[in-house]
């Protein structure tokens, strides 16, 4: 919707000359916010018209002062005008500095988002992870577009992000780009980072986050039971790639590294620990957190099946992971599972597999190289086969109770 623009002309009529004249003043006006400004004349409060908001008469000094009235008012229309066109917000401080020729230094978000990540792309492997490279990358494009979308700019200054900005942006990943709630979510984090940066650094005032809730849903997250893991294990497949993608997952699955640390491994990462026992040993890719992980019988067998047929010390003949989940999405059809089969679902299934079968919280979330215990209690789901475990257990222990109770018949 079009601002209200107002332009007056008025005298300070409270700091009049000996002379008798009083200074003319412009008066700017949008959306009932005002800012004004000397305009460096003195007028005869004679000759001034307030209703007309001009001086009367013909002499030379009125047509002069006249002119210069109406060449303000004409500039400082074009300059709204201008500012209309190629900003989202207008106001009447911004209206005056640029005819006054005051210049601001504007700071803006694409251009301060692409600084920000080009120094997060140096630190890839020193303190930043390449996934979170890219996370900030995507939400930037996704801004890039918005922008262009909504309001037609290449870029938009920190001060003119508000609330409204965020809900739009919002109701914009969730239907443009058809981003579910907790992708959204994701993204309005990675954009607040950069909105925190532009606060700490005194560009603007006030965030524009302070009444904007980001809500992460609470998400089951797929596994796969026992059963259907030994069904996959147990199953022969015709082709050679189904085959190795199975050997892949299933490593996977007794090991729970995810897609890009299992690409990564290499003889370095198989080492003989403090047991005496062989461990998978290395650091997260996408967090840089060390992980130390028994090495068991399945993946150990699986590691012994390639061992010498790799180049460059790999152990496993990982493909890149769209094959990989296309691939696995063949076997869970063979095997009649019908559950969405993707390779992350592995490092799912590790850590439902070993809380339901006791091993502490504690141990899952370092094997996992998880930052946050809360993390890994995304996991604690307790399945039936646990539930009726534990109370078999009970049972047992409390049946010689049962002789006790004092039934009538």
């Amino acid at each position: 919707m079009r601002s209200t623009f107002r332009v007056l002309f008025f005298l300070k009529r409270d700091k009049q000359k000996n002379n008798g004249n009083v200074p003319l003043f412009c008066r700017i006006t949008i959306d009932k916010k005002e800012a004004r400004f000397g305009m460096k004349f003195d007028v005869n409060p004679a000759t001034w018209s307030v209703k007309a908001g001009r001086a009367i008469g013909r002499t030379s000094e009125v047509v002069e002062l006249n002119s210069i009235i109406d060449q303000t008012k004409t500039a400082l229309f074009n300059i709204y005008n201008d500012i209309l066109l190629s900003e989202v917000n207008v106001t009447a401080e911004k209206v005056k500095n640029r005819f006054l020729g005051i210049s601001t230094k504007e700071h803006n978000l694409l251009e301060h988002f692409v600084r920000h990540n080009e120094d997060v792309k140096k630190l890839i492997g020193i303190s930043k992870s390449k996934a979170t490279y890219q996370k900030y990358e995507v939400t930037r494009k996704h801004l890039t577009n918005f922008i262009k979308e909504k309001y037609n700019l290449t870029d938009i200054s920190f001060k003119e992000i508000n609330h409204l900005f965020l809900t739009d942006f919002e109701v914009y990943l969730l239907t443009s780009c058809g981003c579910n709630s907790n992708t959204t979510a994701k993204f309005m984090q990675f954009f607040k980072r950069i909105v925190i940066i532009a606060k700490n650094n005194g560009w603007i005032k006030i965030d524009p986050f302070a009444n904007y809730k980001i809500r992460i849903k609470k998400v089951d997250r797929g596994y796969l039971s026992q059963e259907e893991v030994e069904a996959i294990m147990a199953k022969e497949f015709s082709t050679k790639r189904l085959e190795q993608v199975r050997d892949i997952f299933i490593f996977s699955c007794f090991s729970g590294l995810a897609y890009i640390d299992v690409k990564k491994l290499r003889k370095e990462n198989i080492r003989t620990s403090f047991d005496g026992n062989l461990w998978i040993i290395g650091k997260r890719e996408k967090t840089d957190v060390s992980f130390s992980i028994p090495l068991l019988d399945v993946p150990k067998k699986i590691l012994e099946k390639y061992e010498g047929t790799l180049p460059e010390n790999r152990i496993l003949p990982v493909p890149s992971n769209q094959k990989m989940n296309a691939y696995l999405k063949e076997i869970g059809a063979l095997c009649g599972i019908d559950k969405e089969i993707s390779f992350h679902l592995a490092r799912h299934t590790f850590a439902t597999l070993t809380l339901s079968k006791g091993v502490s919280i504690e141990s899952v979330s370092k094997m996992l190289g998880h930052t946050n215990i809360r993390t890994t209690q995304i996991y604690a789901r307790i399945t039936d086969s646990k539930i009726s475990h534990d109370m078999n257990a009970f049972a047992g222990k409390v049946k010689s109770m049962s002789d006790k109770l004092a039934i009538n018949q």
